[in-house]
């Protein structure tokens, strides 16, 4: 268990506390490609930051200060233009790299003045991968954006799924290095709601960690599976420093502040094989909900909304000092001590773990794999057709989150090729 202290130092994300400074040195996916055509123009609430996203009419990005510097108007009533975001207060037009290019009535009334060269918004660098929108909120150099494999692959139907959880971002990452709550917080869910204990799944017998390059790898058997399994042989990932990568999916628990989490999360599904070549013109996204709008209830017959439920019930920011931890946490502890001992690394100057910066060899970062055959190749019409299909859950309605629109269902049945 930690103590008060350590625990909130674990936690905080603010500019000017230890974990804030770390989390910078990262790349954080805060939006999507498609939720930026729908709506160029956002705010957006990042590590405690108050900012606005935005793409210009020359579909550049750019992330600047919520507030304009000259009478800290806000930036969310802007205009677009061609090069930057104009503040509608009085005019005044910034690039994408804060820099003031434009004062309309200052450059009026003093044709030699150079006033505006002496003014900047604060502005954040900005990326596009996987079909999501990416901003780095640290110091310089700026590394590269993680290019994971998935984000490589064709012939799969991509969606981003977006929910806003009321609590601290670093329980919802410890659930990315916890494997038996599989089997009581997902596989029993249904049994133990009813008290039906005779139906409860496969339980674990053995559980192990091993840490690589690009974060943690968890490994499983239970009941049901040896040691030949998949779930031993590959594992799953804790990424660093704060993803799950399950094999088809991430999922990103982003801090919008010290209590509250945006998850992100990136799904593919490969096509079956008679429906390829196929191609998405544009990846489509979707807030869920986690929360029921009539009772207010949280919302838990969905995978991940289950994961929520858990997450908001240790609390905005869980007091791990009354924890009591066992053999199956030993993943948490190791997770724990690694962040530990990035804060010294870079407090001497170095950089932490999996911040990737050489082009040549991580230009794409190669992940364990689960499945990898089945993602590769796709389904057969066949095992489609089969309900008896290991993977014929992915051909029913989306089973991680609540909420999904039909229009996107309706594209990913015609994708796959089923009603």
């Amino acid at each position: 268990m930690l103590d008060h202290k350590t625990n909130k130092l674990l936690c905080k994300v603010d500019a000017d506390t230890p974990m804030g400074q770390l989390m910078r040195r990262y790349w954080q996916p805060i939006s999507a490609v498609s939720e930026l055509s729908r709506n160029p123009l956002k705010s957006i609430r990042l590590m405690g930051e108050d900012l606005v996203l935005y793409k210009d009419l020359s579909g550049n990005y750019g992330l600047v200060d919520r507030h304009c510097p000259h009478r800290r108007a806000d930036m969310k009533f802007g205009f677009r233009e061609t090069c930057g975001l104009r503040c509608s207060y009085h005019g005044w037009l910034f690039d994408n790299t804060g820099a003031c290019v434009s004062q309309p009535f200052e450059e009026t009334d003093d044709l030699k003045g150079r006033f505006k060269e002496k003014i900047r918004i604060k502005a954040y660098p900005v990326e596009v991968k996987g079909g999501l929108v990416w901003a780095y909120l640290g110091p310089d150099p700026v590394p590269l954006v993680p290019n994971y494999e998935p984000f490589e692959w064709e012939n799969g139907f991509i969606q981003i799924v977006f929910s806003e959880i009321p609590c601290n971002w670093f329980q919802c990452q410890e659930n990315s290095i916890d494997p038996v709550h599989f089997e009581w917080m997902h596989s029993n869910w249904a049994a133990g709601q009813t008290g039906d204990t005779k139906s409860y799944a496969p339980t674990h017998l053995k559980v192990d960690f091993e840490e690589i390059e690009h974060g943690i790898v968890y490994k499983r058997i239970r009941a049901d599976t040896n040691e030949a399994n998949p779930l031993w042989t590959v594992g799953r990932n804790c990424l660093w420093p704060n993803s799950l990568f399950t094999g088809n999916h991430f999922e990103w628990r982003v801090p919008i502040d010290d209590r509250n989490t945006l998850s992100v999360g990136w799904f593919y599904n490969p096509v079956p094989q008679d429906m390829r070549p196929f191609k998405q013109d544009e990846i489509p996204s979707w807030r869920s909900p986690v929360t029921d709008a009539q009772t207010g209830e949280w919302i838990t017959s969905h995978v991940m909304n289950q994961d929520f439920a858990a997450w908001v019930g240790q609390g905005e920011m869980a007091d791990r000092s009354k924890e009591h931890l066992g053999r199956s946490d030993r993943g948490v502890i190791m997770m724990r001590k690694r962040f530990l001992d990035d804060l010294e690394r870079i407090k001497n100057g170095q950089d932490p773990k999996a911040v990737y910066r050489d082009l040549a060899t991580q230009g794409r970062i190669d992940l364990p794999i689960f499945d990898r055959e089945y993602l590769a190749t796709g389904p057969t019409r066949a095992e489609v057709n089969d309900p008896n299909f290991k993977n014929a859950r992915y051909f029913k309605k989306f089973i991680y989150q609540v909420g999904q629109p039909e229009a996107i269902w309706a594209d990913y049945c015609a994708a796959m090729g089923t009603t």
